[in-house]
């Protein structure tokens, strides 16, 4: 993509790309002109505020003289397309608003697992006029739910490669502090062409808990990936174990094609959940049926917690059987937006 872009920089600011992938902006009187210049720190930067470009008519909103802001990345996100227009790169941005905390939530989240690969590398955070800020992220290949939906369902050998990536992921979430409430399959994106590599992408609904208190009480998910103890209102429920039911829920997909517990409204939907039955088609391994009920037990004190998920042994040990499922269904699309 060609874009026109003035050079003038009336911010007098230096920007430039490290060998970690992140943004080190300098003033210009600010640069050491010794040749140690390149060694000064760097961490997730805060770029100096910027003018959308003025145009007769609505047109496209650069951030920080660098970034091209597009549409939206999928219909209804809140996440938007955005091009680096002196590299190319792609990048995903998602708008803020200062103050408000779940933004500032989910901007914390990031920065907490900022270069642990867990999740999206932070290009970025651009601060614009009118009170509103973009966290930028790097690009992806594509999303989770996508790649299974286009597939019908995984073998078990890729399966068990993308999930035990995705169970990492949850559980360097888990230690520092981060417990995800809408964990689901189209929050983890490819890092690569090739598909092989995954990471969470945004931190929304994420939250902050502190030392080993992670009792929550708000009910906040995906209504097919929720657990059963948050649909009991007045009562308090750990947000790690919810987290593992929904990393449950996300395994069975991947495997069998089609959710665990499915309804065609959110009361029988939510009624099969509170049960806990469901039932796994024939041809999975006993080690990956073993993992999905031990991950979905209604019981959320008898579940195991993220670290032992990766210790599981269909993660660790070699796969005896590589049988199929007789069934045929598609990852089903959301009867509505909160549906996933």
């Amino acid at each position: 993509m060609r874009v026109a872009v003035s050079r003038q920089d009336p911010y007098h600011l230096q920007v430039s790309r490290t060998g970690t992938g992140k943004f080190l902006v300098r003033n210009y009187q600010d640069v050491p002109q010794s040749k140690n210049s390149e060694e000064t720190p760097v961490t997730p930067v805060v770029f100096s505020s910027c003018e959308p470009i003025n145009t007769d008519r609505q047109g496209p909103t650069i951030l920080g003289d660098r970034f091209l802001l597009l549409d939206a990345a999928a219909e209804g996100s809140a996440l938007y397309k955005c091009v680096d227009v002196k590299t190319g790169q792609q990048l995903i941005a998602k708008a803020l608003t200062p103050g408000d905390k779940v933004d500032e939530a989910l901007l914390q989240a990031h920065l907490r697992l900022d270069g642990t690969g867990a999740t999206s590398e932070i290009a970025g955070v651009v601060d614009v006029p009118g009170g509103r800020r973009y966290l930028l992220l790097e690009g992806h290949y594509g999303d989770l739910h996508a790649y299974v939906r286009a597939r019908r369902r995984l073998r078990e050998p890729e399966a068990r490669r993308l999930f035990r990536q995705a169970a990492r992921a949850v559980a360097k979430c888990h230690e520092k502090g981060v417990v995800l409430r809408d964990l689901k399959l189209r929050k983890f994106v490819f890092t690569d062409e090739t598909r092989t590599r995954l990471r969470l992408e945004s931190l929304e609904d994420a939250v902050i808990v502190e030392d080993l208190d992670d009792k929550l009480t708000d009910r906040r998910g995906c209504p097919a990936y929720v657990a059963p103890e948050v649909l009991c209102s007045g009562r308090a429920y750990s947000g790690k174990a919810s987290d593992i039911w929904s990393l449950g829920v996300l395994l069975f997909t991947m495997l069998v094609g089609r959710y665990p517990f499915n309804g065609a409204e959110h009361a029988s939907l939510f009624a099969k959940i509170s049960r806990a039955q469901f039932l796994i088609p024939e041809g999975l391994s006993s080690r990956a049926r073993c993992l999905i009920r031990t991950l979905l037990r209604r019981d959320p004190t008898e579940r195991p917690d993220s670290e032992d998920v990766i210790r599981h042994p269909w993660l660790t040990r070699p796969i005896k059987s590589s049988g199929r499922s007789s069934h045929d269904q598609l990852v089903p699309e959301p009867i509505n937006h909160s549906q996933d």
